[in-house]
């Protein structure tokens, strides 16, 4: 992972998305009290808009896009008033929503393949509903014309910041005419899939080659893209920003998954929450310090800087209350940022990421994984099927992944040397039951009851060879349910004897599951899925970075910087306090926590920081043991060498 460190760790990005209906856009604008709150807070970072989402320009411009209500040159004295304390200014353009280029020049709309525009319909007042730009319209010379009057304007600027970037097919003529060019079929939903990213691809040429041409060295984001695709744009890219609102349609799963795909990238890392309670421009919607809290300290214990959305209300005062509540999250960020800037992640485990447009199951998967190996604490990233994995001691090969002939020759590889494979194999004989159920042995239990546990999910049959270690068989019912044979209110019971077929198996270094186990762990969190991965990892994986003796809900995290070993502690609990919304509310303790953790070198001492305080501790065996009476909220805790 690239170095974070000439990162600005305490960013805000600054939404500014005003409709020509607000008739008073700046007017209560104060630049001494604007720049002097942000300071206030910590913030060492602004993102600031040039044009927002309905197209309307901030500065003094020509252009007829200026805000019709703007009263003063509002970017120009943000940036002059920040600048004098500091704080650094990217800019914000919106790319692929522009509401006033698509009323002035409706043909630059993106066209559905039944002839209906893309976005927002008329008469629509839907939130987050947009019209669509098509990039192969003659908009993308007239956003080009944007981007080199910012540059020129308030050149060197500290960076750029595009958003709405998606791959967005069209039928549009100009769509239609780059896509004959191109030799692709318009009629052909994947060849119309392809030309949107193939066009994306050049309008982030296009625009990154101006900027270089006219400012160097510039950072530089184009947001809104699936994470995966970072790899084949890193040419277009300074660093990643991960967009995670966890009031949004994010959710709190969607960070902790993503960041551990994109930390492998070689680009320093940002991590994007908002302060609003639930998503952008959520007016009134102030979240709780602790759930701004546990976001950063999330970002920070996977090397990543720091960024909260907020919005600045039209008329540009800005709300101080709301920044004494990022101010304490961000006096916070600042102590911890020497143990995060020169940080990366030792190599544990990696988990094959499947891109989930790809593949139906995948955000399920990612889920069941991230929730299952997160409570174990184990170390792990997900990584490209194409990436190096066989680097890492073990390796997760969930259901969702191809099985290729590359693929499995990587495997027979990876096993024979030693490497630990886990993986789950679908693709024999399906079960004809949609519900079984699972008979651990004795040594794979754990503290699970001695009783069949059910599986809520369809497996295959799998077979044990001679020399197999079997860890978990397959219970079957008396007979799967139907409308004319069932047994009381649910699925049939079981019988009393265990079945031929196995759940989990070991075969040398390969541990195979014959169930879907983290797509059924995220569906229904049911202990006998951990359990089952716990048992498989431990026979895979006996001597982990790191035993951690506490409650499931405590979130471990381990980074290395230069002579010390770190762990990142989050104590936390998201609760669901709506039907479909959870939230963070305050810090939870954790008490008497134990930590076990490997060490390449004998430890001198061990310290919790930012508060400098030692904790007794034993060593032996390349291990390092100490315990923690209480741990709330953000806890980092620093092993150093002798």
């Amino acid at each position: 992972m690239t170095q974070a460190s000439n990162l600005s760790f305490r960013q805000i990005h600054l939404d500014f998305h005003t409709g020509p209906a607000i008739p008073d856009v700046g007017d209560h604008f104060d630049a001494e009290r604007f720049a002097d709150t942000l300071a206030a807070a910590k913030v060492d970072s602004v993102t600031l808009f040039a044009k927002c989402h309905h197209g309307h320009i901030y500065y003094e411009s020509g252009s007829p896009a200026r805000h019709p209500s703007l009263s003063r040159p509002l970017l120009e004295e943000q940036i002059a008033a920040l600048r004098a304390r500091n704080i650094r200014t990217p800019i914000y353009l919106s790319v692929q929503c522009d509401e006033f280029a698509a009323n002035t020049h409706p043909d630059w709309i993106a066209v559905n393949p039944d002839g209906t525009r893309v976005g927002r319909k008329p008469f629509s007042n839907a939130p987050y509903a947009w019209q669509i730009l098509d990039m192969a319209s003659p908009y993308s010379d007239y956003l080009s014309g944007q981007v080199s009057e910012v540059l020129e304007r308030f050149g060197p600027v500290d960076g750029l910041f595009f958003d709405m970037c998606w791959d967005q097919p069209s039928v549009s003529k100009w769509a239609l005419a780059l896509m004959r060019e191109w030799d692709l079929d318009p009629e052909d939903e994947a060849h119309r899939a392809q030309y949107a990213h193939r066009l994306a691809h050049q309008y982030m040429e296009r625009y990154t080659t101006q900027i270089v041409a006219q400012q160097r060295d510039l950072p530089l984001w184009f947001n809104s893209r699936p994470l995966s695709c970072v790899p084949e744009e890193k040419r277009f890219l300074t660093h990643v920003e991960v967009e995670a609102l966890p009031g949004g349609f994010w959710g709190y799963m969607y960070f902790p998954i993503h960041i551990r795909l994109v930390k492998n990238f070689g680009l320093p890392l940002i991590g994007m929450t908002g302060r609003f309670h639930k998503s952008w421009a959520d007016f009134g919607g102030l979240r709780a310090g602790p759930s701004l809290l546990h976001d950063c300290a999330q970002a920070l214990a996977h090397g990543a800087a720091c960024s909260v959305g907020d919005q600045l209300h039209p008329s540009g005062r800005i709300d101080r209350a709301v920044y004494e509540v990022i101010g304490e999250v961000y006096r916070h960020v600042k102590r911890c940022e020497p143990w995060v800037r020169e940080a990366v992640p030792p190599k544990e485990i990696a988990v094959l990421f499947r891109d989930p447009a790809a593949h139906s199951q995948a955000a399920l998967v990612h889920e069941g994984v991230t929730r299952a190996l997160t409570q174990l604490h184990y170390q792990f990233v997900f990584l490209l099927v194409e990436d190096r994995w066989e680097e890492y001691p073990l390796v997760i090969i969930p259901e969702t992944i191809e099985r290729t002939e590359d693929l499995n020759r990587r495997m027979e590889a990876c096993i024979s040397a030693g490497g630990g494979i886990l993986s789950e194999e679908l693709g024999g004989e399906p079960s004809p039951f949609t519900h079984t159920y699972l008979r651990f042995t004795a040594d794979a239990r754990g503290s699970l009851p001695d009783t069949d546990h059910v599986f809520y999910e369809r497996g295959a049959r799998l077979e044990e060879r001679p020399g197999d270690e079997v860890f978990a068989r397959i219970v079957e019912p008396y007979f799967e349910r139907s409308w004319d044979r069932f047994c009381s209110h649910a699925q049939t019971p079981s019988k009393p004897d265990a079945s031929p077929f196995v759940a989990a198996l070991l075969r040398g270094t390969h541990a195979v599951f014959a169930l879907p186990v983290f797509r059924a762990y995220a569906k229904h969190a049911n202990l006998a899925c951990r359990q089952l991965i716990a048992s498989a990892i431990q026979r895979l994986l006996p001597a982990p970075l790191l035993r951690l003796g506490g409650p499931s809900y405590l979130e471990a995290v381990v980074s290395d910087i230069p002579r010390e070993r770190i762990v990142h502690l989050l104590s936390f609990v998201p609760q669901k306090r709506t039907a479909d919304m959870e939230v963070i509310e305050e810090a939870v303790p954790a008490r008497a926590v134990t930590l076990d953790l490997k060490v390449s070198s004998p430890v001198r001492k061990v310290v919790l920081q930012p508060q400098e305080k030692s904790v007794a501790f034993e060593q032996s065996g390349g291990r390092v043991r100490f315990t923690l009476d209480w741990v709330e909220g953000h806890q980092i805790v620093v092993a150093e060498e002798a």
